[in-house]
């Protein structure tokens, strides 16, 4: 089992419990959900994109290019903010805060193992990975949690 960082010490959500240890978290970042990765612009407001990603050995990697604007950004500034939630009722999520690293080596290998989460066949998921290599360069954006607050509605909780 990966590591997983504190919440907030001292700072809980006051409308919703946590998840409540990494068995759990892990647990939800192990479901096929769509990530919104945040960085700072230039100007000082905020990218956010969304995209896919693997959580494994307590840090996430996302797939993308070289030319992407959140790797122009990361070159900036490594801070980021990564947001992993569900669509439908009922609300769990996991807000990330931590500093991005690119990853230049084996690229095909860990972006393939990304989508296979996402497609039914690993053979299309290789195949989407092979076409985006041959088409952009492409890079991991490795990602450390320094922070993780979770909200997980599916838990008991009270108004107060």
């Amino acid at each position: 089992m990966s590591t997983v960082p504190r919440q907030h010490k001292g700072e809980k959500h006051p409308q919703a419990p946590p998840f409540e240890n990494a068995m759990e978290i892990q647990a939800f970042l192990d479901r096929p959900l769509l990530a919104r990765f945040c960085s700072m612009n230039e100007d000082g407001s905020i990218h956010a994109t969304p995209i896919y990603f693997l959580y494994q050995g307590g840090e996430f990697l996302f797939g993308t290019q070289v030319r992407a604007h959140k790797i122009q950004n990361i070159q900036r500034d490594q801070h980021v903010t990564v947001l992993i939630d569900t669509k439908e009722p009922v609300l769990q999520s996991v807000l990330v805060y931590g500093e991005a690293e690119l990853d230049f080596e084996d690229v095909l290998e860990k972006r393939v193992r990304i989508l296979e989460r996402y497609y039914d066949d690993p053979a299309q998921a290789r195949a989407f990975a092979e076409r985006l290599s041959k088409a952009w360069e492409t890079v991991i954006i490795r990602v450390r949690p320094e922070k993780m607050v979770t909200v997980d509605y599916s838990k008991p909780f009270s108004i107060e």
